[in-house]
């Protein structure tokens, strides 16, 4: 279970997740995180250009798009957000390539609560983002309004 403490977290999953949609939306819900569902890349993209996303939680194998696709198109982002890839044959070889091609994680899937709250929280902590500056005036971002 995550500690109150824990920052605000902003999450696009992408993909079916068929077994895991309730438990991440639980997830989310008990952390008073947003999350963002898109089944296809069209409204993946829709939803990285106009929020704060923080995390990509996408399915190693989605139609027309897999997950080396979706890494590529994130670092053509700005501020690319923290990749995790789920998948049903996670494996050492497929945890070394994300790694290695610059994802942040892996988790198997069917999701296991602890694990991705875990690693969900520690990716969002690893994504850096500049500090908001303004020329005129020294005002916060407004909080992200559902």
């Amino acid at each position: 279970m995550l500690e109150s403490s824990e920052a605000f977290v902003c999450a696009l999953a992408i993909g079916e997740f068929a077994s895991d949609r309730v438990l991440l939306q639980d997830i989310f819900t008990a952390a008073g995180w947003r999350l963002f569902v898109a089944s296809d890349r069209r409204r993946a993209m829709q939803v990285l250009e106009t929020h704060p996303i923080q995390v990509v939680l996408a399915e190693s194998e989605l139609p027309n798009w897999n997950w080396k696709k979706v890494l590529h198109d994130l670092r053509r982002l700005a501020q690319p957000p923290q990749l995790v890839v789920a998948s049903r044959t996670a494996d050492d070889y497929l945890w070394s390539e994300v790694l290695n091609l610059g994802g942040y994680d892996v988790l198997p899937q069917p999701l296991e609560r602890e694990e991705a709250e875990r690693v969900i929280a520690a990716a969002a902590r690893h994504f850096s983002r500049p500090p908001i500056r303004s020329a005129q005036t020294s005002v916060t971002a407004p909080a992200i309004v559902a």
